[in-house]
């Protein structure tokens, strides 16, 4: 017998987690019945039936009708079964309850084991199915633990860690603090849903104009291409088909309170925010920005474009240890070679001069950059 107190634990579950108790009751049998073989013989074709309406237990053993008993634990003699039932035949299964009091023990021991991993499982199904919906999405999450430099937290009843990479260089987190982060990948492991998230990736920032700009949710306003080095800059390229709406101005807010709030949740990261043009040429001059650009000269067949800027404007065009011209060249997608408008000049100076009366100088390439 099992206590009617286990059936109404099972309705219990069933009207708080919204799982049926006949999964559990299915998963209870199975596991059941291959502890009664490890019991008594793994020979033994067992199966367990669980009668909640009369809160029994029943082993059930099921024999095959054969003219000579090889295995006595899974077979049964012609001449035995005619014994139960003068119908039975050769090949016809018999199944015979097993009176066993002595397993009662083994069944309260597993059947609460059983019942909570099976839950666990179901639990972590439901979370991986929720979750899967939410990958390449931005969430809020609580800080469960810190071990080190790796930030463990809670995303939907699972635990995601954050690891160094995936942390901005200024990022402080506290024990109990909701957070917002950006969900990687989802993949089912051996132990469970593991759930990968970052505050680095461009998704990230993506993801925060989306939630922060009305325009962008809409579909209003397009992102054709987002960089960032994590912590430090992003350049972001939008662009809106509706000509009644600046794209720009929509990202940046009224007195840039939109954009404002988004550099507050990146710690302070710088973002640059450029309308896209589909001329090549008029885009790579764009992404450049601060600087400005005099001309660009582009080979469409390398996809490499040379940039020339005024002397003054070198160091904003390429920028610091050579960041933004980095960036500007991974938002286009061409090579980019920054050159001071001085260094042009004198060398079609040079090209003007008579070959006699040249005098060959070595020109210090002061703003190649290629990335």
């Amino acid at each position: 017998m099992v206590s009617k107190e286990f059936f109404a634990a099972l309705d219990a579950l069933e009207r708080e987690k919204k799982i049926p108790k006949q999964i559990f009751i299915e998963t209870l049998e199975s596991a059941l019945a291959l502890a009664y073989k490890k019991q008594y013989g793994n020979a033994k074709n067992v199966e367990v039936m669980l009668v909640p309406e009369r809160s029994a237990i029943r082993f059930l053993a099921t024999l095959t009708v054969v003219e000579e008993v090889e295995d006595k634990d899974t077979q049964i003699s012609l001449e035995d079964a005619k014994l139960i039932n003068k119908k039975y035949k050769v090949g016809d299964k018999i199944t015979e309850e097993i009176d066993s009091k002595d397993f009662g023990r083994i069944v309260v021991q597993n059947a609460k084991q059983v019942i909570m991993q099976k839950l666990r499982e179901l639990e972590n199904s439901a979370a991986y199915d929720e979750l899967s919906e939410k990958e390449d999405e931005l969430i809020s999450c609580v800080v469960r633990r810190i071990d080190g430099k790796y930030v463990y937290v809670e995303v939907k009843q699972l635990d995601a860690v954050l690891s160094p990479a995936d942390q901005l260089p200024g990022d402080k987190f506290y024990v109990g603090e909701r957070i917002k982060v950006y969900v990687k990948k989802i993949k089912q492991g051996t132990r469970g849903p593991q759930v990968q998230v970052s505050r680095t990736v461009p998704g990230f920032v993506r993801k925060l104009f989306e939630a922060e700009v009305p325009e962008i949710k809409s579909g209003q306003v397009v992102i054709k291409g987002l960089v960032r080095e994590p912590g430090f800059r992003t350049k972001m390229a939008v662009y809106s088909e509706d000509a009644n709406i600046d794209a720009v101005g929509a990202c940046v807010g009224n007195r840039g309170l939109r954009v404002n709030s988004i550099v507050s949740e990146l710690g302070g990261e710088k973002i640059e925010i450029i309308p896209w043009c589909e001329d090549p040429l008029e885009f790579i001059a764009r992404a450049l920005s601060p600087a400005k650009v005099i001309m660009v000269e582009a080979n469409e067949t390398e996809r490499s474009a040379k940039v020339i800027v005024n002397d003054d404007m070198l160091s904003l065009a390429i920028g610091r240890d050579g960041q933004n011209a980095r960036l500007a060249a991974r938002l286009t997608n061409w090579k980019i070679d920054v050159k001071p408008y001085s260094s042009v000049r004198k060398k079609m100076e040079e090209e003007e001069t008579p070959d006699s009366d040249r005098t060959e100088v070595a020109v210090e390439d002061v703003g190649g950059l290629e990335d």
